[in-house]
């Protein structure tokens, strides 16, 4: 499947769609859909550099949904590159664990385009930091789980998210985890394609980025996965480095110093620097409670080396999996609000 035509005939579609409609020219890109008046908004619950997120009811059907707000003026900025790639990925990208796009419209009085997404009760990030929640090891088996299964998915369908971490994991209210913010993803294919290394934020970017390396592949994805496990078990970040520098010396720190013998091409890389040689901490020291099957799978999902990381696939056929404790239910992971509510924040997750 040539993906870069099915791009172009989903643009070409949504010229069409538009061609009679009276809109602003960076618009006319994306297809029109339902009214604001359909939406009945509620309350804020993200805002960034593009505009906001709202909770709204859809009033035909009374589904929660969250509308992304594009503000008009973000468009003479080019963030409209990267709204109208979320939007294309979308299109495509229908699975369980992939946030929905339900909706696209725009207002032609002011130029701002609103996305209306399926309705995300959390993300990883507030569940990790809440600490009335308890993480179980049957609950963060589960949230690992469907989030690999959505990455599967994508990287199936030859698609980088490029921006994993755990604000971009959604738990739906049926506990459902969905991969989220598309603005980042490409298409990608065999050979490698040139890139920009510029991707993913800095405590989940996997070392051949920090290397500067315009090649990559679904590689880079896992690397974040590996580091969202680490910060499931750990209640907080891996690698919180303060550069990019920092941020290497943090991962050779735990798990050693790579070399051409077990990176090949690592010293080839645009941004190269050698590091001092250091040995491999043991994980055990950094993750008490984690089981053996558990460390073995974080083993492959941080090796330095990208080729010898493991796929999502070869993810979710780990032993992790299938060994004690069961994997908890989605049921069982619906963060439920406790008898104090302290403005709809979820109190405790409804764990075996």
């Amino acid at each position: 499947l040539n993906r870069e035509y099915k791009l172009s005939a989903i643009r070409g579609s949504s010229l069409q769609e538009s061609a009679s409609r009276s809109v602003p020219a960076q618009e006319q890109d994306l297809p029109l859909g339902m009214p604001a008046s359909d939406y009945v908004k509620q309350n804020k619950i993200g805002e960034g550099t593009f505009g906001v997120v709202t909770r709204a009811v859809e009033k035909s059907s009374g589904r929660v949904v969250a509308i992304k707000k594009i503000r008009g003026g973000a468009f003479k900025n080019g963030t409209d590159n990267a709204t109208l790639r979320e939007i294309m990925l979308l299109q495509e990208l229908h699975h369980k664990n992939i946030i929905g796009l339900l909706d696209v419209y725009s207002s032609g009085f002011n130029g701002h385009i609103y996305l209306v997404f399926e309705y995300g009760a959390i993300d990883l990030e507030g569940i990790i930091k809440n600490k009335t929640i308890i993480l179980s090891a049957a609950a963060i088996k589960g949230y690992l789980h469907g989030a690999l299964q959505g990455l599967s998915f994508c990287h199936r369908n030859w698609v980088l998210h490029r921006d994993l971490k755990p604000g971009n994991l959604l738990v739906s209210p049926d506990g459902a985890v969905k991969l989220a913010d598309f603005g980042l993803a490409r298409f990608y294919g065999s050979p490698e394609r040139r890139f920009t290394g510029q991707v993913v934020t800095r405590w989940y970017r996997a070392p051949e980025l920090l290397f500067g390396a315009k090649f990559y592949s679904g590689a880079i994805d896992m690397w974040s996965m590996g580091c969202i496990f680490a910060e499931l078990m750990r209640r907080e970040a891996l690698f919180p480095g303060e550069s990019e520098i920092n941020q290497l010396s943090r991962i050779f720190t735990l798990l050693g110093t790579p070399d051409e013998q077990s990176w090949p091409g690592v010293t080839k890389l645009p941004n190269f620097v050698p590091f001092p040689p250091v040995p491999a901490n043991p994980l055990p020291a950094l993750f008490p409670a984690a089981s053996a099957d558990a460390l073995a799978l974080l083993r492959s999902l941080l090796d330095c080396a990208p080729k010898k990381r493991a796929t999502a696939d070869e993810a979710l056929a780990s032993s992790y999996f299938t060994q004690p404790p069961e994997m908890a239910t989605e049921a069982e992971l619906v963060p439920h609000r406790g008898d104090d509510d302290d403005g709809g924040r979820p109190k405790k997750p409804k764990l075996l």
